[in-house]
């Protein structure tokens, strides 16, 4: 790489240097800045992402298999693939690939804007991960990171301003109000780590500089409980072990967060705290069913470890095979699955390469009637991004003449499960259970007719009507 590329290089951008003091933040939800994933693309992720789990032996893991997979996605702008590519590289899963590739997919991430790349430069930087170490820059990127609303930048920056004036240094400033807001912000958006952390400054008040400004009570040992228990329920190891050791025999009984210890709750906790310790991916959405906070009385539990663990878990139903209906019917005579539809991402261009990865087909408007035909009845097709369209030709007076300034339009994949209510899940991350010979359906605005596990759905052909109106649609 030339001294002037390396220069301009969005590793080296000049951003903010990350201010601890400041009492200004907005937060921001990771959600809204992300591209839109492509359905296809998920698959794949999903799928290697199911290979690497905890539960196939690291040295029986088909990692040339996982590489190939997080590629296809990577290839198609999947955000959460382009990371785990990164990481693969540097694992020295693909031999071919080092740190600056890694360090290439993450600037690339970044110019696609995506929060969680900023947070990911900055570890590099901290870590001197294929750039110089530098302290300065890793802070900037996380403060970046973290004004995008990247949960783990919140959570890094929080921990480092989550200190009392006697342990400020050159990486750690006491700024509790600020702390705080970042580690709610982030766990909003679901990040388990920022409960345990936020546990501490809600169990015991502190004034900015750190210092503890009263004792607890029962409304900030509530708060500090409540934490806690939702971090259990996204995923939280340390949660868990801290609820099972609270409930079951308390270090200070006058200072626990708990109103009272109970051995059968701390037992149940210990059990989802092995869980999680040994998959980290777990999750545990009806923990309520199992485990519900006082003064709520523990529900019946015959004490084996996978019947707590299954009725903690999310509910999927088996897919069920791919039926051939008109809109199936009409792409299967392309490379695309008949589990997946297209919808218009908005983007178009007349050049002769795809300048975005992921589905194109030629509008045949505008053009005279045999180009039109010909171009009516060509087929979707992926792309790679700076492929070359595929020439076109219609017949004129003297034969064939390839059709020019095509205008290509670039489409998005979406789950075509036709109206079935299929959630899609990674391997163990719920239980699967049998299908019912009639699903019951219930409008939201509605009192619940059912007791039992609902799952909420909005069918893909009314997202499709939808969006096909809106205007200004970004690509994924």
């Amino acid at each position: 790489m030339s001294s002037n590329l390396a220069d301009t290089a969005l590793r080296n951008q000049d951003l903010p240097l990350f201010e601890p003091r400041s009492t200004v933040f907005a937060c921001t939800m990771e959600a809204s800045k992300v591209p839109k994933i492509d359905a296809e693309a998920d698959g794949w992720f999903i799928e290697s992402r199911a290979l690497e789990s905890p539960q196939n032996l690291e040295d029986e893991r088909d990692y040339k298999k996982i590489v190939q997979l997080t590629r296809m996605a990577a290839e198609r702008y999947h955000w959460k693939a382009m990371l785990n590519l990164a990481s693969l590289y540097l694992e020295g899963r693909d031999p071919e690939r080092n740190s600056q590739d890694a360090v290439q997919l993450i600037e690339k991430a970044m110019e696609l804007g995506i929060p969680a790349a900023y947070d990911r430069m900055g570890t590099y930087y901290i870590n001197g991960t294929g750039v110089e170490s530098d302290a300065t820059r890793a802070y900037a990127f996380w403060q970046k990171a973290a004004q995008l609303g990247n949960p783990q930048a919140l959570t890094t920056l929080a921990e480092k301003l989550n200190v009392g004036p006697d342990s400020e240094d050159g990486n750690h400033w006491s700024n509790i109000p600020t702390a705080t807001r970042m580690l709610e912000c982030a766990l909003a958006q679901g990040y388990a780590p920022a409960a345990f952390k936020l546990h501490y400054l809600y169990a015991s008040p502190r004034d900015g500089t750190g210092k503890i400004i009263g004792e607890r009570n029962a409304e900030t040992k509530s708060k500090a409980l409540d934490a806690l228990h939702r971090g259990v329920m996204l995923g939280c190891a340390e949660c868990a072990n801290a609820l099972a050791v609270e409930f079951d025999d308390p270090f200070d009984i006058v200072t626990t967060i708990v109103p009272y210890v109970d051995k059968s709750r701390g037992k149940r906790y210990l059990l989802l705290s092995n869980e999680l310790n040994f998959n980290p991916s777990a999750r545990f959405p009806n923990l309520d069913k199992v485990v519900p906070l006082p003064p709520a009385d523990l529900p019946p539990w015959n004490g084996d470890r996978d019947t707590l663990l299954a009725a903690a878990m999310g509910v999927t139903l088996p897919l069920t095979p791919a039926k051939t209906t008109m809109a199936s019917a009409v792409t299967q005579a392309t490379p695309l699955d008949p589990r997946y539809q297209l919808r218009f991402s908005g983007e178009q261009t007349v050049s002769e390469h795809a300048p975005l990865p992921g589905y194109w087909q030629p509008d045949p408007h505008h053009y005279d009637e045999a180009a039109c035909r010909v171009l009516a009845r060509t087929p979707p097709r992926a792309y790679l991004a700076g492929e070359a369209f595929a020439p076109l030709f219609a017949q004129d007076g003297d034969g064939d003449a390839k059709i020019d300034y095509i205008l290509w339009r670039h489409f998005h994949t979406l789950r075509h499960n036709h109206g079935a209510v299929e959630p899609l899940a990674a391997a163990g991350l719920t239980r699967e259970v049998s299908r019912p010979d009639n699903l019951l359906a219930s409008n939201s605005d509605r009192p619940c007719p059912a007791t039992g596990t609902w799952q909420p759905w909005v069918r893909a052909d009314i997202l499709c009507r939808r969006s096909s109106t809106s205007p200004g649609a970004r690509p994924g």
